[in-house]
């Protein structure tokens, strides 16, 4: 059984003693024309010291599209990167960097090592979800695609766990860290219309949503039989 905790658009894999989360996008304030009041590197950060404070994981993994613009990288925008990574040792959590289609110069910018594709110490294989991953595992966590699904009018990031998904093995797709990003309905998407190849059937794959309110996760039909209920 798939032992996961959804939290604030991130996943903690107790068995890893790790937290992962994908799509920061990192800059994307300053090609958004949405006014987003919080800014970016506070909201970032202090989402992410909330989520270390209440896991304390021992690795924090960033699945890929890290920063935004592929072709520059602004001060303030390595500021943020530090920031984020300086919270995570003081938490007493290693930051570990995984790189997405987006992530040109990320090791440019970052000092210590970036990763195509990142193992866990439970054997959970973490990419970013862009292209197929090189190596074997039970399990894949992976971002890129911003999966969310609409409830009641009220669109809601979602974690899609696909059963048996790809090669045989689970999938965890996560949402974006930021929320900046607007996301993309899944509700009655197919396989073809996922951007990442580890997606092949939509139908198997269930939305897990977090409802803070009522501090819990809550788990709906696989997309196949959503789609009819909706």
């Amino acid at each position: 059984m798939l032992r996961v905790a959804v939290r604030d658009r991130a996943v903690s894999l107790p068995e890893a003693d790790a937290l992962v989360l994908s799509d920061l996008h990192i800059g994307r304030a300053d090609a958004s024309a949405v006014d987003f009041p919080l800014g970016e590197q506070t909201d970032l950060s202090d989402r992410l010291s909330a989520l270390c404070a209440e896991f304390e994981p021992r690795e924090v993994v960033f699945a890929g599209d890290v920063l935004h613009q592929f072709d520059r990288v602004s001060e303030r925008h390595v500021s943020a990167l530090e920031t984020i990574a300086d919270g995570c040792v003081a938490a007493g959590a290693d930051p570990v960097f995984v790189a997405g289609n987006h992530d040109t110069m990320l090791a440019e910018v970052w000092s210590g090592d970036v990763h195509d594709e990142y193992r866990l110490a439970d054997g959970t294989l973490v990419s970013h979800g862009h292209r197929e991953p090189e190596s074997e595992s039970h399990l894949y966590v992976v971002g890129h695609d911003h999966p969310t699904l609409t409830i009641e009018g009220r669109r809601r990031p979602c974690v899609l766990y696909g059963p048996e998904a790809y090669r045989g093995s689970d999938v965890l797709m996560l949402p974006s860290f930021t929320r900046l990003a607007a996301g993309v309905e899944i509700n009655r998407m197919r396989g073809s219309d996922f951007d990442s190849p580890l997606v092949r059937d939509a139908n198997v794959f269930r939305p897990l949503v977090r409802d803070d309110d009522a501090d819990e996760t809550l788990t709906f039909p696989p997309l196949g039989e959503l789609r009819r209920l909706l």
